[in-house]
């Protein structure tokens, strides 16, 4: 089964929110066969930082990365969620 690698940025609710935990919550409800691969903190302005995060999920997945977008969207923290490309692997 091919997968995708989806990279995206999760940006918080709060200047306050730690990103290290707000990754935790993200890792904890994500679905069998995703997985994060890779994170990072990116300056946005006036001190909030958005999550930086490469996501892997199988390449068969109906909707592409809607499914994926509406379940970061629902994570406690999470102000918007961007995706900035998805490659195939």
């Amino acid at each position: 089964m091919a997968r995708v690698a989806v990279i995206l940025k999760v940006y918080p609710n709060s200047i306050d929110l730690d990103l290290g935990e707000l990754k935790s919550r993200i890792e904890s409800k994500l679905p069998e066969g995703y997985k994060i691969e890779g994170s990072g903190e990116e300056p946005i302005a006036f001190g909030l930082k958005a999550l930086k995060l490469v996501i892997t999920m199988p390449e068969e997945t109906e909707g592409g990365t809607e499914a994926l977008e509406a379940l970061l969207r629902s994570v406690d923290g999470v102000e918007e969620v961007e995706i900035e490309t998805v490659h195939r692997m």
